[in-house]
């Protein structure tokens, strides 16, 4: 299992020992979007969801996403988070893409482990927070390219999706 840290020798799973390692400044940002039908967009953006402020609510479900991950994810350690920040753009459908809500979510931390797990969750919970509230309206949205755009701190430094 080389290559694979959360196997033992044994390749059984187990929850990596970070105790010796430096407490670093560590953020992560990913990325993904929603790609829905235009009026579903157009609710979103005009505020007349049945449910609400659906962007606002998927912010908040995003940075929650985030602080939760270590229960979700079962050999992620919990993690002190500094810093959480959800942030939206909306695209109209064009020829080239559908219409679409992309979501970017960067986390940081100051400790021993990186937190691209974190933004990762946020991303998927905002997004799913997204299709919930839009739901009644538009049942055939699609989560989709949901990726670490980069990562910083830590021994391996820092990595930038290319």
């Amino acid at each position: 299992m080389s290559g694979l840290t959360h196997f033992d020798e044994q390749g059984q799973a187990h929850m990596v020992d970070v105790a010796a390692k430096a407490a670093t400044h560590r953020i992560a940002v990913a990325s993904g979007r929603i790609e829905m039908l235009p009026g579903t967009l157009d609710l979103i953006q005009g505020g007349t969801a049945k449910k609400g402020d659906v962007l606002g609510i998927a912010r908040i479900a995003g940075i929650q996403g985030a602080k939760k991950t270590s229960e979700l994810v079962p050999l992620c350690h919990p993690l002190a988070l500094t810093r959480v920040a959800v942030e939206f753009s909306m695209q109209p459908e064009s020829v080239n893409a559908a219409a679409h809500v992309s979501c970017t979510a960067t986390v940081e931390t100051v400790g021993p482990t990186g937190v691209e797990m974190e933004a990762l969750t946020a991303v998927q919970v905002a997004l799913l927070t997204v299709y919930d509230m839009c739901k009644a309206v538009d049942r055939g949205m699609t989560i989709t390219g949901v990726r670490l755009l980069e990562k910083h701190g830590g021994k391996s430094g820092s990595f930038v999706q290319s």
